[in-house]
């Protein structure tokens, strides 16, 4: 019987031991919070990055909220973004104080499509958080000039974008500042929640430092409103072992995304979203075909696991429902079609063959499940 191929696999492979070795120095060092492992995996973040500056916070949802504090913006201000990306780039803008706008996709690229923002601009409007959805920049020389045009700020969501590139240029590092995610499940990932937001400006970065902190600009001294969500020791530790693997992992991506493609050509049950930027990182590697229920059921008849980024535009969600209606049908389109395939680095490229010759197989609607291969 042909072994199962799970969508993604979380446990440690071959950094297991580096991973355990580095549990062990912070538990040997008892120093758990905003210690050596936060400050040198600071250093080593930035530098990967691009940035003058990393500041670590509790997670991605976090980075974006305090990325948008730290730059005065909050009650009364509009931030315009994405229709679709994980609920938790709107509700960071709610956490700020703003009210998040949600401004429809280019239908290629999946990330925010200049011209809905351009429309969506206000004079209520402060900042614009675009995001890179699924690894792939958007648009940024496009979002840059409207910002620069209407004097708006830029909060990069990057949460799925570590090491990607939009026009040569790291993400991140284009708008005022940039925040990421190391949820367990992102191409550089800890063992539980953490996040960091980069920015080249020294000043934002003291104020980044004060908001994860309680607003501490020394013990005890708690000289404005911030939160309690500082990246821990342990994760830190974790993160700059996994840091070390970053470039040769993103490299091994986009391979098996290339392969994908190639693999994938002529497949007229499925659509293949194209690359609209090589510094393209491939978090997921998302097709669409409006049988997407058929497709996944055919793939784990085969063996192989499959998922669903994301089956919702985020203005649909009960909690932004006192919004108002946002009107972005390519995002309801894309919502109801899009499927994530298998890919991470641990990946074989007879696996990556293996699933495009099953979704060549596919008939694009319901069937027969396949004959499983022995």
């Amino acid at each position: 019987m042909t072994p199962a191929l799970p969508f993604l696999a979380l446990t440690p492979g071959p950094d297991a031991d580096a991973v355990h070795a580095a549990i062990a120095r912070v538990i040997a060092r008892g120093q758990f919070i905003l210690g050596p492992e936060v400050e040198a995996f600071e250093v080593e973040f930035a530098a990967a990055a691009g940035a003058a500056f990393a500041v670590g916070v509790g997670t991605g949802t976090d980075a974006v909220a305090l990325g948008l504090r730290a730059l005065g913006i909050g009650p009364g201000d509009d931030v315009i973004t994405s229709a679709v990306s994980a609920a938790f780039t709107g509700l960071a803008i709610l956490m700020a104080g703003a009210t998040p706008v949600f401004a429809d996709i280019d239908p290629e690229r999946l990330t925010l499509d200049p011209a809905a923002v351009e429309a969506a601009v206000t004079p209520r409007t402060a900042a614009i958080v675009p995001v890179h959805l699924y690894g792939q920049p958007a648009d940024m020389a496009a979002i840059a000039a409207i910002a620069a045009r209407h004097h708006l700020a830029i909060v990069e969501d990057a949460c799925q974008a570590h090491l990607a590139t939009a026009g040569g240029r790291p993400v991140g590092t284009i708008g005022a500042c940039g925040a990421f995610s190391f949820y367990p499940t992102k191409n550089l990932g800890a063992l539980g929640d953490g996040g960091a937001v980069i920015t080249g400006d020294p000043a934002l970065a003291d104020r980044l430092r004060r908001l994860r902190n309680g607003g501490q600009a020394g013990r005890y001294q708690h000289v404005e409103f911030g939160v309690n969500s500082r990246l821990d020791e342990i994760q830190a530790a974790v993160l700059r072992t996994r840091l070390t693997q970053l470039p040769a992992g993103t490299a091994r991506r986009r391979s098996l995304a290339h392969r994908y493609r190639a693999g994938l050509r002529g497949a007229s049950s499925i659509v293949v979203p194209p690359e609209r930027d090589a510094g393209h990182v491939y978090h997921l590697f998302p097709v669409r075909t409006p049988h997407r229920p058929a497709l996944q059921a055919y793939l784990a008849a085969a063996g192989i696991g499959s998922d669903v980024h994301y089956p919702v535009p985020v203005p649909r969600q009960p909690v932004f429902a006192a919004l108002g209606p946002a009107d972005c049908p390519e995002a309801d389109r894309l919502c109801r079609e899009v499927c994530s395939l298998p890919l991470h680095p641990l990946l074989h490229d007879a696996d990556v063959d293996r699933v495009a010759s099953v979704v060549h197989a596919w008939s694009g609607a319901p069937a027969a499940a396949p004959a499983a291969r022995r």
